[in-house]
This record gives structure tokens, C-alpha cells and sequence, in this order.
């Protein structure tokens, strides 16, 4: 595994350059902010007419342009539209009107590795993918520091591809920590396993049944959102300070060994052959492709289940629990009027 730090970069690759941030939502407002605020000269937001995240961009003080202006303009273009909606807006908005020697990044390898953007051979192709949420890219480069980012070449036409992505990745604070070099193949692979497996699907089911276990139970739902969502940050910022040893070390003895007893009589082998399964549809292919046609006929299961999840119990006491803890909204990420 190959790091590099800021002294590895070479800023001078992109502050001069003409970079387009396509989308301005989560992770397109942290690139646009940080690189303008890196000192790189020329950023423009690259949304459609009428797009609701326009004033929230030019309200930063960012110019906005459409994407089709914007192909024609930039020198690099990075794509951060939902990856739904990427294919449709290369096709018809970016590859019409690049210019030879110009260059396309990514901040996730999904279109790319399984071929739904294919770009032109003399068209770099790159991938800046910061480890953690946007919001997050933003809030710890305003302090100072900055998220880990993946790095990865597809198409170098120029020779400098990777370089020219060190240096963003560095523009957007990324090298603060380290930039670790990969392929679209490896990120996209390890990235939708992670999510559906453990970081979002996993533990989000897990949540819902340990809460819906204890109100059955006959305990209240109070209780049940504290032992089992709310408590969840205290258990994950102990495991991202230091490994699960250190969350281990800080929790009692009775905690711990309830653990080792009950752990692996919830999350037993049976689990892991499942998530091989899971890992099996991603490498083929089949998410990518069930999760496009989805989107073909309009997102019918997806928005089902997401109004299911919202109507979810968990979430309306949560609301109400959540609002006698002004301290969770005073320190909050997400600030959906501005990003």
C-alpha cells in the first residue's frame, strides 16, 4: 500500500487549472469550498437549470455553470452527482463537449469500473475518493485537519493523471492524513460491501430489531432508542479512536464479557457465508446493474422502503429525545438549508 502526505503534492498541478465540481450536494459542497479555500483560482458548481442547489452554491460565493458549460470550460471536471444519475449526465451534458487533454475524476468507482462511463481515450480518468462523509471532508479541513482519500488512475492519456489527483486530493485536505493509492476495481468492490454489510445496512437492521426486541419486551421506547441507537456513537468513537481493543478497554468488565457470550450467538458464521453472498452479487455486477433498473423505472422499491424506514417507531422518538439534547443540534454536520 503506497501513502502520500502534502509534501508529496504539488499544488501548482490545480491551482492554476479550471476545475468543475458537478453536483452540490454532501461531498460536492465540501471539494468546491475546500479546493476555493486551497487557493485554487477557478471553481466553479456545475448544476442543471432550476436546480435547487443553486442558490445554496452561489450563496458560498461559487459561480455556477451549467454541466455543458461547464465540460467546455474546465480542465477537470469531478463528477459528484448521485452515481444514478452520473451515466445520463456524461452522456448528454460532459462527453459532447470536453476538450482533448481534459480530465474526469470520480469520487467513487461504481460507474466506471462496471462501464456505465466509458470516456474518450484522450481523456484522463481519476478517482479522489475522501474516506468519510462530506460534511465531514468540510468540517475537519475547517479545522485543520482533513478525511483519508483513496487515489486511483484509469485512463492516463496525459502521463500526469496522478499527479494532478495527489494535488486535489491534497487541495482538498486529504493529504493532511494521507492519500492512499488503489484502483476503481478495489474502491468500488470494498466500498458497496462495507455499506450494505456493516456501516449502513447491517447496522441499521441491527438497530431496528434490538429496538423492536425490547418493546415487544414491554420496555419503553425511550429506553430501547437509548440502548440501541443512541449509545451506538459512544461504542463507534471508542472503536475509531483506537481499534475494538480500545473500546474493550474502556467498557465494563460485565459489558465486555456479554459480548463475548452474545455476540457471536447474534452474528454467528451463518452471517458471514450471507455476506459472501453479498460480496458475490457486487464483483459480478448484479447490484450495479439491479440498482440501475431501478432507477429506469423511477426508484419504486427504493422510495417504498425509504418511506418505510422513516415511519420506522425508532425515528419518531428519536425526534422527540433527540430534542431535549440541544447539544446534538448546536454540533451537527448536516445543515440541509446550506449543504
Amino acid at each position: 500500500m503506497r501513502v502520500y502526505y502534502e509534501q508529496d503534492a504539488d499544488l501548482s498541478l490545480v491551482v492554476k487549472k479550471k476545475i468543475a465540481i458537478v453536483g452540490y450536494g454532501s461531498q460536492g459542497h465540501a471539494h468546491a469550498l475546500n479546493l476555493r479555500d486551497s487557493g485554487v483560482e477557478e471553481v466553479v458548481v456545475a448544476l442543471r437549470e432550476g436546480s435547487p442547489s443553486r442558490q445554496k452554491a452561489e450563496g458560498e460565493g461559487l459561480r455556477v455553470m451549467t454541466p455543458e458549460e461547464a465540460a467546455s470550460w474546465s480542465d477537470l471536471m469531478m463528477i459528484l452527482a448521485p452515481d444514478e444519475l452520473q451515466p445520463s449526465i456524461y452522456k448528454e451534458s460532459i462527453a459532447p463537449y470536453l476538450r482533448p487533454g481534459s480530465a474526469i475524476a470520480f469520487a467513487h468507482g461504481l460507474c466506471v469500473h462496471f462501464r456505465l462511463i466509458e470516456a474518450r481515450d484522450d481523456i484522463d480518468v481519476l478517482m479522489v475518493a475522501p474516506k468519510g462523509p462530506g460534511h465531514t471532508v468540510r468540517s475537519e479541513y475547517v479545522r485543520g485537519g482533513g478525511v483519508p482519500c483513496l487515489l486511483a488512475v484509469h485512463q492516463n492519456p496525459s502521463g500526469r493523471a496522478l499527479e494532478m489527483g495527489l494535488a486535489y486530493a491534497s487541495a482538498i485536505g486529504g493529504a493532511r492524513s494521507g492519500v492512499i493509492e488503489t484502483t476503481f476495481k478495489e474502491e468500488c468492490e470494498t466500498d458497496l460491501f462495507g455499506e450494505q454489510t456493516v456501516l449502513c445496512g447491517g447496522l441499521v437492521k441491527l438497530i431496528h430489531y434490538a429496538f423492536e426486541t425490547l418493546v415487544e419486551g414491554g420496555y419503553s421506547p425511550e429506553m430501547a432508542y437509548f440502548e440501541c441507537l443512541h449509545e451506538v456513537k459512544l461504542i463507534v468513537d471508542l472503536i475509531y479512536e483506537g481499534g475494538i481493543a480500545n473500546m474493550y478497554y474502556s467498557i465494563s468488565n460485565t459489558a465486555e464479557y456479554g459480548s463475548y457470550v452474545s455476540g457471536p450467538a447474534i452474528i454467528d458464521a451463518s452471517v458471514k457465508e450471507r455476506m459472501k453472498k453479498v460480496l458475490e452479487e457486487i464483483q459480478t455486477g448484479r447490484f450495479a446493474r439491479d440498482w440501475m433498473a431501478e432507477n429506469a423505472v423511477g426508484q419504486p422499491s427504493f422510495k417504498a422502503t425509504r418511506a418505510l424506514h422513516a415511519a420506522h417507531p425508532v425515528e419518531e422518538v428519536g425526534a422527540k429525545l433527540r430534542g431535549m439534547m440541544p447539544w446534538i443540534a448546536a454540533g451537527r454536520l448536516v445543515n440541509k438549508d446550506k449543504n
